[in-house]
């Protein structure tokens, strides 16, 4: 009996999180003008209306325009940052590592403020520079942590054995340091393209109308009409999700079947 109970705390924990799904995705194929759970009937109008809506369309677009742009910004600064924390021994180094994590450990409300305070005085509030900068340096903290953990990991004797039979430091670089630390890399910018399209509070407070990006729109319609919308663009939402992490399932096999090939 004790050899099942990890096993049923796992399909516990399993339904937990698949529960709101399976009220979610049915309500998104609701006929009820407001949240209503079983849906008294199915149709999908609300697809069509998502679908045909500016405000819902414009909402998502800017949340991957502003995702986008703000994993780039992050991967500027994280990646050399990390670089210089794992690689350098300077005095302070405690210190810029506390100063790193700060956005991440200071409450959402506050930096929220702090950010409107700011983009206010250099006229940023309610656009799309503002939002990408905030979100960028919310997002900083995460990559950082994922490259530098990659860099403590990675062998410099590799580095080394590149320049000794004559790459130089670029050549390196490219060909030796980038190829290995391409899967930290890559994690640090997905998880800042995350960070920044799910991030709701500091949208509250500076995106404005122009630069509304799609939590922002989910709480506004939440708060004042109780939208079925929601349903349906988190029923897209955990789709793509879906989607993603099934891709990688199917793709990941290949890749492995091809190393030994490429070795």
């Amino acid at each position: 009996m004790l050899r099942n109970v990890p096993l049923l705390l796992a399909v516990a924990v399993a339904m937990f999180l698949v529960a709101p799904m399976a009220i979610i995705v049915p309500m998104s194929f609701s006929t009820a003008i407001s949240f209503e759970f079983p849906p008294p009937g199915y149709w999908m109008g609300y697809y069509r209306e998502y679908l045909s809506s500016y405000a819902w369309l414009g909402a998502t677009v800017n949340s991957f325009i502003i995702a986008f742009a703000s994993m780039l910004l992050t991967l500027a600064v994280a990646l050399p940052a990390a670089f210089g924390y794992a690689r350098y021994r300077f005095f302070g180094k405690g210190a810029l590592n506390l100063l790193m994590m700060l956005p991440i450990i200071v409450p959402g409300v506050v930096s929220a403020l702090g950010y409107y305070s700011f983009l206010s005085l250099a006229h940023l509030v309610g656009t799309h520079a503002g939002m990408i900068l905030a979100h960028s340096v919310l997002s900083i903290p995460v990559a950082f942590l994922v490259i530098a953990a990659a860099l403590k990991g990675f062998d410099r004797n590799l580095e080394r054995a590149a320049m000794s039979a004559g790459a130089g430091p670029l050549a390196t670089f490219l060909f030796v340091t980038l190829p290995v630390l391409r899967p930290g890399i890559l994690i640090g910018a997905l998880f800042a393209f995350l960070h920044s399209f799910n991030e709701a509070v500091v949208a509250i407070f500076i995106a404005g109308r122009d630069a509304a990006t799609l939590p922002k729109k989910m709480f506004e319609s939440i708060r004042l009409e109780s939208d079925p919308v929601i349903a349906v663009v988190s029923t897209l939402l955990t789709g793509a999700v879906l989607a993603g992490v099934l891709a990688s399932l199917v793709v990941r096999p290949g890749l492995r079947r091809r190393t030994p090939h490429a070795a």
